[in-house]
């Protein structure tokens, strides 16, 4: 039984330690500037501290330790793992031939789109930053070829990169979402799938009408790289690969699970079996990475020291952000020892409710939160851990994933100078910090917008539970 389920004490004490608890956390992170995963620590062993429960000293300490590890196991795998494949992408040329693939499919005249589409594969397994560092090229080039809508080439990147980061895994924050809300990984992709794709499109109608009311001149930046294309490319086919296979080998194993839940006579019983390995989000995205390394070690020929190089590189990126949001995971556990959920529950009434404004709870406090520290994974792992014993002590009247898009979608909503991406995408692009506000910021409140109307409508027409 959750320990927030019952609320053993008023309301204001769980609050007050939720509230206590957030400014050790945001205050340590935007005043002190100390690293996220001790701030979020601290806050974790702070709120186990005050949590009103009978454990000695030394035990509220320790299962601050143990939910750490509980939820490292969760994610951590998968987190490494996709640090390296995207890494190999780049560096094999795979991701340089998906996005060439989308322009020669839908035309230099659709580059806008191309580009777009590539942000949208691309950042389901590498991080946004890079993704953008790739294709920023190819906006400039286009600029180069028509003269004109180079902001629009930039906020189609950023439309279609931005979105799939925040809502379909294994990028950090959505995979910390899903194992917080407990969300079958198969769901979380092709919900947050789904949701993101009316966003993008949005998310490029209004980069068109940004770039027709502030155009924004191509400037030469000194070190910017070119656009010149690698001497050899790997096949498409091959290219795509890494990306796919992961999410087919799950979304079968999520479908023969929800069959087999359904029947427990027929095939779906023995082919969940099967896909019970294959399906493993640990092992989809270890056979992704042996396809990326594949694809790596056939195109650049590396001796093995150069590979193993690679691949601790990758590793030491991925390293940080398990730490992170292994420690947010703590935090919302400590939460749930506080009671916070069923104080929260009490608090907005959410027995008998829509669940709509669980939803609204979600957006409202991501976007607060990527507000005030600037960090959209961080708004999304405090978040879904603040909210999570809401939902399992009284569940809405509809699949869990909805919140979690609720929230990546707030996540995005109020990016401005503290969130490194406006920097990336400002000194990248060569634009200066008005034109970054009145474009990366609108561009992003504009997605995260678009993805909560996207969701109240999704969780009415499909809520994907069953009625009884």
């Amino acid at each position: 039984m959750l320990a927030s389920t019952t609320l053993s004490t008023p309301v204001w004490i769980p609050l007050s330690i939720l509230l206590l608890g957030m400014v050790v956390v945001l205050g340590m992170i935007m005043v002190l500037k100390i690293n996220a995963f001790i701030s979020l620590i601290t806050g974790a062993m702070l709120v186990s501290l005050l949590a009103p429960s009978g454990e000695e000293t030394v035990d509220r300490i320790g299962r601050v330790a143990e939910a750490f590890g509980t939820n490292c196991g969760q994610i951590a795998i998968v987190i490494a793992l996709a640090a390296v494949i995207g890494q190999a992408m780049m560096d094999s040329g795979a991701a340089d031939r998906i996005v060439r693939g989308f322009l020669n499919l839908l035309g230099q005249k659709r580059s806008p789109w191309a580009l777009m589409a590539s942000g949208y594969v691309l950042s389901i397994p590498v991080f946004f930053d890079t993704v953008f560092f790739l294709l920023v090229p190819l906006a400039r080039s286009f600029y180069r070829r028509t003269g004109s809508n180079y902001l629009l080439c930039l906020l189609a990147i950023t439309a279609g990169g931005a979105i799939t980061h925040s809502l379909v895994p294994p990028t950090p924050g959505p995979l910390a979402m899903a194992a917080q809300l407990k969300i079958d990984l198969g769901v979380m992709i092709g919900v947050g799938a789904l949701v993101a794709l009316p966003c993008a499109v949005v998310g490029v109608l209004v980069g068109q009408w940004l770039d027709r009311r502030w155009p924004v001149p191509l400037r030469e930046l000194e070190g910017q790289p070119t656009a010149s294309s690698p001497p050899n490319l790997p096949p498409l086919g091959a290219s795509v690969l890494p990306v796919v296979v992961p999410v087919v080998l799950i979304a079968c194993h999520t479908t023969a699970k929800s069959l087999a839940g359904k029947s427990a006579q027929g095939i779906w019983p023995s082919v969940l079996a099967i896909t019970s390995v294959l399906g493993n989000a640990n092992f989809a995205l270890l056979v992704a990475l042996a396809l990326a390394l594949a694809v790596y070690v056939r195109q650049v020929r590396p001796d093995r020291t150069t590979l193993a190089q690679m691949i601790e590189r990758s590793l030491m990126t991925g390293g940080l952000i398990i730490l992170i949001t292994a420690a947010g995971a703590s935090f919302g556990a400590m939460l749930k020892e506080a009671q916070v959920g069923a104080a929260i529950q009490q608090l907005f009434g959410a027995e008998g409710d829509s669940g709509l404004g669980l939803l609204w709870l979600g957006f409202g406090i991501a976007s607060l939160l990527k507000v005030a520290q600037g960090s959209s994974t961080a708004a999304m792992i405090i978040t879904s851990a603040m909210l999570a014993p809401v939902a399992q002590a009284a569940p809405p009247p509809f699949h869990g994933v909805y919140l979690a898009t609720a929230i990546g979608s707030g996540s995005l909503v109020g990016g401005w100078m503290n969130d490194s991406g406006f920097w990336v995408f400002a000194k990248m692009g060569g634009l200066t910090e008005t034109e970054t506000l009145r474009s990366w910021t609108v561009i992003l409140a504009v997605l995260g917008t678009t993805g909560m109307l996207t969701t109240l409508v999704l969780c009415q027409l499909m809520p994907l539970v069953s009625s009884g």
